[in-house]
């Protein structure tokens, strides 16, 4: 069977530089009948796990290492038998939630394959460090973490984020997708690349 797309929305927290607050994360599940990837193991092992089934989960993988998108990743990848993946660059924010748990490094030249078809990874820097998008050709489909929602750039207010370097990441990195680019975002509902080069220009007039 061809590869699809699943979406499983988990509830939690979010907590970082003294502040928490609750979130709904999508969990994103790239495969077919057979394997699977799960994109941000977030809250809720058992939902995740459940949406799984039977199949075998060739990666947990974790677009970024805030708390709110890892904290079932160690839970889910033994439960699974599978590797979590995780750039390098968020080394310290995954600690702060993991500070026993290891990782395998995800680049951003790496190319994934999962039910057929190929994943590019791609570094996109500015929410996070080491935040990373996954571009699926097949698919016509990127899922961005919070690097890209539907009307601008996620959030650069808080530690280990900077504004300028998520714009530069967006509009050299994601915006050069084909327009009909399926944008599936870390929270929220969905875009489309063409729907938000408008709204880049917007938010380079506002400060960049």
């Amino acid at each position: 069977m061809s590869a699809r797309v699943d979406r499983v929305v988990t509830s939690g927290t979010f907590s970082l530089d003294g502040g928490t607050w609750d979130v709904d994360n999508n969990v994103w599940l790239i495969g077919d009948d057979s394997e699977v990837l799960v994109i941000d193991a977030a809250h809720d092992a058992d939902a995740i796990a459940a949406a799984v089934g039977e199949r075998r989960v060739t990666a947990v993988l974790c677009t970024h290492g805030h708390n709110d998108h890892v904290t079932v990743a160690p839970e889910l990848a033994k439960r699974l038998d599978a590797p979590i993946l995780l750039h390098p660059g968020d080394e310290p924010l995954w600690r702060m939630t993991h500070p026993e748990v290891g990782y395998r490094s995800l680049e951003g030249t790496d190319r994934l394959t999962v039910a057929g078809v190929d994943i590019d990874i791609v570094h996109t820097p500015g929410h996070s460090p080491g935040s990373v998008s996954l571009y699926v050709p097949d698919l016509n489909a990127l899922f961005t973490g919070d690097t890209l929602f539907a009307g601008g750039p996620g959030a650069t207010g808080r530690s280990f984020s900077d504004f300028d370097t998520i714009i530069d990441s967006i509009r050299d990195r994601l915006l050069t997708l084909p327009e009909e680019t399926r944008v599936h975002t870390g929270h929220g509902e969905g875009t489309t690349i063409g729907a938000e080069k408008p709204s880049l220009a917007d938010w380079i007039a506002r400060g960049h």
